[in-house]
């Protein structure tokens, strides 16, 4: 996928000596130094240059950013995922969208999907609806400079970039579409019951939520996952009712956590394959997902000491 990333990021309309790619690797491997240094040297003639910086003080996606602009020369940074294919007109058409002052601009993402796809892919797909994603953003390097660039505590791919974007708008600075600055993303390929191991994410919207209160609820969510609450709250009780000796309790509250259950499957389903491996995954998954979020959700709260529920 990087290779396929770099091989669009050359082929940008800019010239080669008006641009520089840096990829930045938080897994650091010979094999993807020496991909990068392969095409540096194939590129160097043209003017091109193209560094590969190794991250190893923190993890994730918001160090290896960090890592990256401070490394760039440029004064107008792209932010780009490797499992992107950029546009030939990619950074012409973002340096375009802020040529009006504005400190960052968001681009277009396109993901591709089939007329049935599975939940995962569904859910990948949100991309192109963000407000403000780093697969594809520009921003100034004094606005970077100014709110300290990303927060590294959000060491998963999740919300680092809705965390930059609120604290560039905290801080009175004008955030722009650049609608002609397309970025494909093909949804990568994951592994059966991926929704669960997702639910660690959780945890990090608490840190969003301490560091953002209002933009979080004003942008992200207005009201908590009552259904998960009331989903887990119920088994809670039927589980509470078979250990008390009281069956009539304990079959309302299986009979309420099947019904909540059963209408997140079936929401989860719509428009989706019909395929016998994803009807089974979203029947699996279905079941666990309330316990596993509100779980990563509230350990989230505590370890960022925000009443977040």
């Amino acid at each position: 996928m990087l290779e396929r990333c770099l091989e669009a990021l050359v082929r940008q309309t800019l010239a080669p000596q008006c641009y520089e790619i840096v990829v930045c690797d938080d897994g650091p491997d010979d094999a993807t130094r020496v991909l990068v240094e392969r095409i540096a040297d194939a590129h160097r003639a043209r003017g091109l240059q193209i560094d590969y910086v190794p991250v190893t003080a923190t993890q994730g996606p918001a160090g290896a950013r960090n890592a990256g602009w401070r490394h760039a020369r440029a004064q107008t940074i792209a932010f780009t995922d490797d499992d992107t294919i950029p546009d030939p007109r990619w950074l012409e058409a973002g340096l375009a969208a802020l040529a009006g002052g504005a400190c960052a601009a968001a681009g277009a993402i396109v993901v591709p999907l089939s007329d049935y796809p599975t939940d995962y892919e569904a859910d990948a797909s949100g991309l192109a609806r963000a407000e403000f994603a780093t697969a594809n953003a520009f921003v100034r390097r004094a606005a970077l400079i100014a709110v300290d660039g990303f927060d590294e505590r959000f060491t998963s791919a999740w919300r680092e970039d809705s965390d930059l974007q609120f604290s560039l708008l905290s801080a009175g600075g004008q955030i722009v579409r650049a609608r002609d600055a397309v970025v494909l993303h093909p949804v990568r390929p994951a592994c059966w019951g991926v929704s669960l191991s997702q639910q660690r994410k959780s945890a990090f919207e608490a840190l969003l939520y301490r560091k953002h209160p209002v933009l979080y609820r004003q942008r992200i969510a207005k009201t908590p996952p009552i259904a998960y609450y009331a989903t887990v709250s119920a088994a809670l009780i039927a589980v509470a009712g078979l250990l008390l000796g009281l069956p009539s309790i304990a079959g309302v509250g299986a009979l309420i956590w099947f019904a909540l259950t059963f209408r997140f499957f079936a929401l989860r389903m719509r428009g989706r394959s019909r395929a016998w491996t994803h009807i089974a995954e979203m029947a699996a998954t279905s079941a666990l997902i309330p316990f596993l979020s509100l779980y990563w959700r509230l350990r989230g709260a505590i370890r960022y000491h925000t009443w977040f529920i």
